[in-house]
């Protein structure tokens, strides 16, 4: 399995209406290679069913998304997570750790 691919089998476990970040993947790997995770963000050919939406930066601000921010926040809001001004709102309540 490549690096990519496990970083894709731990987004999939990620609930509807939590997000998760770089780093929290980058640990779940045991790496601390957390820009190499969002290079397989980056890389992911099919972003909403890998859901590589819901990976944000550690201080809770979305961060890049193939499709831009905005639909980044609508597909977030639209799982439940509220974003206020390229922010998730009460990030550690929504956090999810692996």
């Amino acid at each position: 399995m490549s690096f990519s691919q496990a970083c894709y089998a731990l987004l999939e476990k990620i609930p509807k209406g939590r997000v998760t970040t770089y780093k929290e993947i980058a640990k779940a790997l045991n790496t601390k290679a957390y820009r190499a995770v969002g290079t397989a963000m980056k890389k992911n050919r099919t972003p909403v069913k890998i859901p590589c939406h819901r990976v944000v930066k550690a201080n809770g601000c979305l961060g890049d998304y193939l499709y831009g921010a905005d639909k980044k926040a609508a597909l977030l809001e639209a799982e439940g997570v509220e974003v206020k001004e390229g922010k998730i709102v009460d990030f550690e309540k929504v956090l999810y750790r692996f």
